[in-house]
């Protein structure tokens, strides 16, 4: 890949984090999901932190997993609430700079509300909003060296 690929692959990536917020909570689905529309719904709403070529951010079996370290509640007849939603996507975009032992102490066994989605919600478009600005000017060629 040259210089000026690389700039265009950039500045394209930044233009879309500053449309890519994660969906507010008001947003989110108002009827309970089953996992394989949670897995659906989520890649759909994350895919701009889908690394190329990587493998899902999301699966069954992370989400059986987070349920049972107690990420996220049980699930309610096998379907997931707005709750469920919030936290897994907060969890999606944590786990990509935290280990999830420290994700895990961030969430302190509590569920996810509202008012805390919103603030994590808050801080995360800042951060992206920061961090897309940054990339948009930015010299890929220091950016790899």
């Amino acid at each position: 890949m040259n210089t000026e690929q690389a700039r265009d692959l950039l500045a394209e990536w930044a233009r879309q984090g500053q449309e890519a917020a994660p969906p507010a909570w008001e947003e989110l689905p108002g009827i309970p999901l089953y996992m394989d529309q949670v897995i659906l719904y989520l890649s759909e709403s994350l895919r701009l932190f889908q690394p190329e070529g990587e493998p899902s951010l999301l699966t069954s079996s992370m989400i059986n997993n987070y349920v049972k370290n107690g990420l996220i509640p049980h699930p309610e007849k096998k379907k997931y609430r707005k709750e469920h939603l919030a936290g897994l996507i907060v969890l999606c975009l944590l786990k990509q700079v935290l280990p999830i032992p420290d994700v895990k102490a961030l969430f302190s066994g509590r569920e996810m509300d509202a008012a805390a989605y919103q603030l994590f919600r808050q801080a995360h478009n800042a951060a992206l909003e920061n961090t897309c600005r940054a990339l948009g000017s930015a010299d890929p060629e220091e950016l790899f060296e």
